[in-house]
């Protein structure tokens, strides 16, 4: 494997080096979507498939951010959450795979499904930064706000064992020749 150290907005391969090219949950991560999008078009060989999947954020496709920013905003209505992030509102990614120049794009979902022992089980990512803008929200905090977020969160879902739905946008297009 080559494995390297890099940016998405500027990829460390040589045009057409692979086959396919896929980022999965990163475009809303991009600094720039658009250029990382065109680097994952440029390293692919021509006739080769780019895909890309984005949790659907505002669409509530991700019910374990959805319960934490619901909680968030009654801490603080003024918080961001990762809402105007790229590839996390349908048709988003399938608009930047148009931008790249890739031929053929189309649009999909991804369905799955989440399934929690407890609440602890769901809340530990969060304790973690699990996502740098709920990372630093939760960073931001003191132990009395974080305490109040957790309980607030934990006060909006089923006790016991529980299952969250989770929707992703996912892109496909060829890149030309």
């Amino acid at each position: 494997a080559d494995v390297r150290e890099g940016v998405a907005e500027s990829l460390p391969w040589d045009d057409g080096t692979f086959d396919a090219a896929m980022c999965s949950l990163v475009v809303a991560w991009m600094s720039d979507a658009d250029q990382g999008v065109g680097e994952m078009a440029r390293v692919t060989k021509p006739g080769g498939t780019v895909a890309a999947a984005m949790w659907d954020i505002p669409g509530g496709g991700l019910q374990m951010l959805s319960h934490f920013w619901r909680a968030a905003r009654e801490i603080d209505p003024s918080v961001a959450d990762e809402q105007p992030r790229a590839g996390v509102r349908e048709g988003d990614l399938v608009e930047r795979f148009g931008r790249a120049g890739l031929q053929g794009v189309t649009g999909g979902t991804l369905e799955t499904s989440v399934d929690y022992a407890d609440f602890d089980d769901y809340w530990e990512p969060f304790t973690g930064a699990a996502g740098p803008a709920t990372g630093a929200f939760y960073a931001s905090l003191d132990d009395a706000g974080k305490a109040t977020l957790r309980d607030t969160v934990r006060a909006s879902l089923p006790k016991g064992t529980f299952t969250l739905p989770a929707r992703a946008w996912l892109a496909l297009g060829t890149v030309p020749g």
